[in-house]
């Protein structure tokens, strides 16, 4: 399985070096008013918006992964409370420790 991961990501990356060296062709980039940059190549400008884009939508997520672990930490709060008034002798009670064996010289 190991082999084929790889073989994928060599197709998956050669193939985007072929692109790339496809899309060399130097453009012009007009940003908003005057503002312009001549000679870019297509590949830069596409790698770019790329890799914005890929930022943007991540930090699109971070809002709603902070209130899942928000919520998950409540819930956990909520779990130990309730199965201390279930239980309170075992919640009264410290974990064993654990020992592990030493190892011959």
């Amino acid at each position: 399985m190991r082999y084929i991961v790889w073989a994928l990501r060599l197709i998956i990356f050669l193939a985007v070096l072929l692109f790339a060296l496809k899309n060399t062709d130097p453009v012009g980039v007009t940003f908003y008013g005057d503002w312009a940059i001549q000679g870019v190549p297509l590949i830069v400008v596409m790698l770019t918006t790329f890799i914005l884009g890929t930022v943007f939508g991540l930090l699109l997520t971070v809002p709603g992964s902070l209130r899942r672990r928000r919520e998950l930490a409540r819930l956990r709060k909520e779990l130990e409370r309730i199965q201390a008034a279930v239980n309170p002798e075992a919640s009264a009670q410290t974990p064993p420790e654990l020992l592990v064996p030493m190892s011959p010289l």
